[in-house]
């Protein structure tokens, strides 16, 4: 605790502004966590073996029970998907379509967020340490010299937590977006994949294939 007070007291202006980027950053990713990994994840394999095997008994209804959450978003364009079974195959592809453009701008919002965030907070920790600096070397310059030696290490103390701060939010926060980016990649993959499988398996159902 002694340590994070010193931050806030030494550590200038700068800091305070790195702490605000921090409480954003942990919100997008306290939200996007929620969402990403537990809510919208699912076994797309596993998902599909179900629906498929529905489909293949020629159990719309049934497939159409497994896909009835709609909040996952595979489940939902799959459900998109069979509700339009009844017409052509173009009919079935625009349905999919359709739910796309609604569900995809959900699965990734803000992610991107947290690289600029982070980014932000380093060049903040920047500026506070050449701010720091700044006021090391005007302390070095024209200080009365009974209080350079304080100047002096006020300047730096506000340098190197500046740059540590700056690095602590950023770190983390860029192993959050990768984390997540690659799980909304995943996610949005899956989507493409069986969502294309549907289609097909409907259409050739169609067929007599």
């Amino acid at each position: 605790m002694e340590t994070v007070a010193a931050f806030f007291k030494d550590g200038g202006i700068f800091v305070k502004f790195i702490l605000a980027v921090s409480v954003i950053g942990l919100a997008i990713i306290v939200e996007r966590a929620i969402f990403l990994l537990y809510k919208y994840n699912v076994d797309g394999k596993v998902l599909w073996k179900k629906v498929s095997g529905f489909i293949r008994d020629n159990d719309i209804e049934g497939a159409k029970t497994i896909c009835s959450n709609n909040t996952v978003p595979l489940m939902k364009i799959m459900n998109y998907g069979l509700e339009a079974s009844s017409g052509s195959a173009k009919d079935i592809q625009n349905a999919i379509d359709e739910a796309a453009l609604e569900v995809i701008p959900s699965v990734d919002k803000r992610v991107a967020y947290l690289s600029t965030l982070a980014n932000v907070a380093t060049l903040l920790g920047l500026l506070g340490t050449i701010q720091g600096l700044i006021q090391a070397f005007s302390a070095i310059a024209v200080a009365d010299p009974s209080q350079k030696a304080a100047l002096l290490a006020k300047g730096i103390s506000i340098a190197l937590y500046s740059t540590a701060s700056g690095l602590v939010v950023a770190i983390p926060m860029l192993i959050m977006y990768t984390i997540l980016q690659a799980t909304s990649q995943k996610i949005i993959d899956e989507i493409d994949e069986f969502s294309v499988k549907l289609v097909n398996l409907l259409s050739r159902g169609k067929s007599g294939v």
